[in-house]
């Protein structure tokens, strides 16, 4: 601002100057010139002040020291300078902070759902394994249950017949009649009875199967001689079927001869007939042709076989 000034009333003594006199317009330049110099170094001097200013303001650390120095430097150029780089520095790094915060909590979410799917895969496949060996575990439960509970339910019966057995009955009446032995004895006692009733119970089971494996022999024997029977009857129907083999053979012989043998009295019959077509032979000659023909191709009854052949045969006329 001084600077400023000072130029307007350099400028305006020059004009005088040279309005004046114009022959010290060279010393009025000279001096114009230091005077402009001088003003260029009191300019440089107040932005190097300045720019160390700020430089101090920049570099203080907090808000309270950066008051602390704009105050003890008092200037609106400075004031705003700083707090125009204060509020682009602070939009920048806001900017700056907030896409590195976005690019972070993108990081972090992919990062705690891939983190979440394999925590939910991880728990998938121990929940099955876990569930296969509960149904293993609770299925080996099952079986020794019931084996325990059918071995309660033997315990119990022989326990019951122990109870209502003679033999408790007969010890009872022993004890009331002479006494009581002890508790000891009494004990050992009843433990002996329940033995008695176990073997007397395992001898009723081996007895039982005993008559079972009794009658599968008894059933095996009768199977063994129907087996023994049925091959007989095998037998005699391989040596029956044996024998119809042969008798086939036979029939077929027989039917090849009989067929051979019609096929030559068809011939002699044939050629008896075409005699009656051709000339007329010799008497003898058609005499014996003839008899053979009838012999072989006329059915062997009892009313023609008394007829004479003479008479079956027709008489042959003469040709002139």
């Amino acid at each position: 601002m001084g600077c400023s000034h000072s130029k307007k009333k350099s400028k305006g003594k020059k004009g005088e100057k040279s309005q004046k006199d114009k022959s010290s317009r060279d010393d009025g330049g000279k001096r114009a010139s230091g005077e402009h110099n001088v003003c260029l170094e009191k300019q440089l001097e107040r932005f190097e002040w300045q720019l160390r200013i700020l430089k101090e303001v920049l570099s203080a650390n907090g808000n309270l020291e950066r008051a602390e120095l704009l105050k003890d430097h008092a200037d609106e150029d400075v004031c705003t300078l700083v707090l125009s780089i204060l509020d682009k520095v602070k939009t920048e790094t806001t900017a700056d902070l907030n896409v590195l915060h976005e690019q972070r909590s993108k990081a972090a979410t992919g990062e705690h759902e891939r983190h979440a799917e394999e925590l939910q895969k991880r728990h998938e496949q121990e929940k099955s394994q876990l569930t296969e060996k509960f149904h293993v575990a609770e299925n080996v439960l099952k079986v020794k249950v019931t084996e325990l509970t059918a071995e309660l339910q033997i315990y119990n019966e022989l326990k019951r017949r122990a109870d209502e057995s003679t033999f408790k009955k007969d010890l009872q009446r022993n004890i009331q009649a002479h006494g009581s032995p002890g508790a000891f004895w009494e004990s050992e006692q009843e433990s002996l009875l329940f033995v008695i009733e176990m073997k007397s119970d395992r001898v009723q089971d081996q007895s039982r199967k005993l008559q079972q494996m009794e009658a599968l022999v008894e059933k095996n024997l009768s199977l063994e001689d129907q087996i023994v029977h049925i091959l007989q009857q095998n037998e005699d129907m391989r040596v029956r079927i044996d024998n119809c083999q042969t008798l086939v053979q036979q029939l077929s012989k027989e039917q090849q001869d009989l067929k051979v043998a019609l096929e030559r009295q068809k011939c002699w019959c044939d050629l008896g007939l075409s005699f009656y077509d051709g000339p007329v032979l010799q008497s003898a000659e058609l005499v014996v042709m003839s008899q053979c023909c009838f012999r072989h191709c006329l059915p062997q009854t009892a009313e023609v076989s008394n007829v004479p052949i003479g008479r079956l045969l027709p008489v042959p006329t003469t040709q002139h």
